[in-house]
């Protein structure tokens, strides 16, 4: 089952973080970052850190964790980069035609 962690400031919603299982059968034992956003006013206060650090404690027993991140969104890239993520060379379509690769956090 998904859960979604969402961040407010007072009452406007300002980010949250998707996550769960890894539902794909390439990857064994995973769980899956499924989608984080956070509002560009935001940007660079710390909000993502934060919604990840939740999301990978709840997926603290999976030995490793997935992602896909669209390939022209460098800032995303450079998050989850610092995060220790690294891409795979797996890559996919989204349904609004966008090229996604897979980044892999091994513990």
């Amino acid at each position: 089952m998904d859960t979604t962690i969402i961040a407010k400031d007072g009452e406007r919603v300002i980010g949250f973080v998707q996550y769960g299982k890894y539902n794909y059968d390439d990857l064994e034992d995973a769980g899956e970052i499924i989608a984080l956003y956070v509002l560009a006013d935001y940007y660079g206060k710390g909000i993502g850190y934060r919604l990840m650090q939740e999301a990978m404690q709840y997926l603290s027993d999976y030995p490793q964790i997935a992602l896909f991140v669209i390939k022209d969104n460098q800032r995303a890239i450079d998050f989850y980069t610092r995060y220790g993520f690294r891409f795979d060379g797996q890559e996919g379509m989204t349904q609004i035609g966008a090229t996604v690769a897979r980044m892999v956090l091994k513990r």
